[in-house]
């Protein structure tokens, strides 16, 4: 396995591994002039329904005679690539999980702004379904 995703352009049965780059949105990586040359030599586009872009750990289902390129993601860029890829009911959950940790990451922050904008504290809790402690310490 490798680090790096990969540009593929694979047509009949494998035309199916990965996703298009442009379902996985904005990449930094498509405007690089490595790419930009790879993607001209091939005599193709980043529009190309041949063109595919397959995260690190599915490269290994790439045809040895297609032609590839590696590209480095960032990790916002992979995880957008992977939840591409994973099938509705999964992305689904995925997206959630998303909400819940954006949420989660400004629990504290929240709960003490609201403490401090003068929302009593057993309000708080019940609003938000935490501990009335837990709401009095803070947040923490």
């Amino acid at each position: 396995m490798t680090d790096d995703a990969y540009l593929v352009l694979l047509t009949g049965p494998a035309a199916t591994l990965g996703v298009p780059p442009a379902a996985v949105g904005e990449l930094a990586c498509m405007d690089t002039p490595a790419v930009r040359g790879w993607l001209e030599a091939q005599g193709t586009t980043a529009t190309s329904p041949d063109l595919r872009l397959l995260p690190p750990e599915e490269t290994s289902a790439i045809p040895e005679d297609a032609e590839r390129l590696p590209v480095p993601l960032g990790e916002e860029e992979l995880g957008w690539l992977r939840h591409s890829l994973a099938p509705r009911s999964l992305a689904q959950l995925e997206e959630e999980l998303l909400a819940y940790r954006s949420c989660a990451d400004n629990r504290d922050a929240l709960l003490t702004r609201a403490l401090a904008a003068g929302v009593p504290a057993h309000r708080i809790a019940e609003l938000t379904g935490e501990d009335l402690a837990v709401i009095k310490a803070g947040g923490r």
